[in-house]
This record gives structure tokens, C-alpha cells and sequence, in this order.
């Protein structure tokens, strides 16, 4: 079984793409395949180069 390379998420998508709890930018994680609010402390996943939006599949960042 091959292990699959990170996906990259399309830069125009990651333009228009907000968090959905405070409405601010999101900063794609590559190595963790994760999209970061910083302004919510929420780090919503990336799976299979989709991103999951919803903040009952967050995870809350530590301080």
C-alpha cells in the first residue's frame, strides 16, 4: 500500500473560503491537511483535498 502525498488546496478557493464561526480567512495547513482560524482557535480537516466546514468536525487549537 502506497501512502498518498498531501493534498494542496486551489489558492482561489482558499481566497473565498471563510471560517464559519467568525467569518474570517482560513490558513491552509499542508502538513496537517488542515484549514486554521486563528481569530476562533478552530482548525477545520482536509479530506481528500475537500474542506470540511463544519464546526462539529473542528478541532479546537490549543493556547
Amino acid at each position: 500500500m502506497s501512502e498518498q502525498s498531501p493534498k494542496i488546496l486551489d489558492p482561489k478557493m482558499l481566497e473565498i473560503l471563510v471560517c464559519p464561526h467568525s467569518k474570517q480567512s482560513l490558513v491552509f495547513d499542508e502538513a496537517a491537511q488542515e484549514l486554521v482560524c486563528t481569530k476562533s482557535k478552530l482548525a477545520y480537516p482536509v479530506r481528500d483535498g475537500v474542506p470540511i466546514l463544519l464546526i462539529s468536525e473542528a478541532r479546537e487549537l490549543d493556547d
